[in-house]
């Protein structure tokens, strides 16, 4: 498996007819997905990585307000930077609390490709 052209499927999955584990031949797309596996691990949930992940789930539950936003803002672009940083560049992260809801927009550049793509998350409790 190429890991630039061939990566495992996040979230897991089996594939049934191939009888291996599910591919993500779509290099862009597993990127997108790492960035989201980051984006919704806690902080002590890997058991071998226990300072993976920013938490953006747990952030949910405190007051939601912009001091809110804008700790959630520096956790999610330090641990792309900490996490990510072989593989993408993150340009601008900026996170905005609703009412019961955050979004979370993420602009970076695909080191490999030099490409840049976008990530839009809204994140209701």
């Amino acid at each position: 498996m190429n890991s630039i052209t061939e990566s495992v499927r996040y979230p897991f999955a089996v594939d049934v007819n191939a009888g291996r584990l599910a591919q993500e031949p779509d290099y862009p797309t597993h990127v997108e997905q790492m960035i989201k596996q980051l984006l919704f691990t806690g902080p002590g949930e890997r058991v071998n990585r226990p300072d993976f992940g920013c938490g953006l789930r747990r952030m949910l539950f405190a007051p939601n307000s912009t001091v809110t936003a804008q700790l959630l803002q520096i956790t999610i672009l330090q641990a792309c930077e900490k996490w990510l940083d072989s593989v993408i560049t993150v340009d601008h992260v900026e996170v905005d609390a609703i009412d019961s809801t955050l979004q979370v927009q993420l602009v970076y550049v695909l080191k490999a490709r030099g490409e840049r793509r976008y990530l839009n998350l809204e994140v209701t409790a």
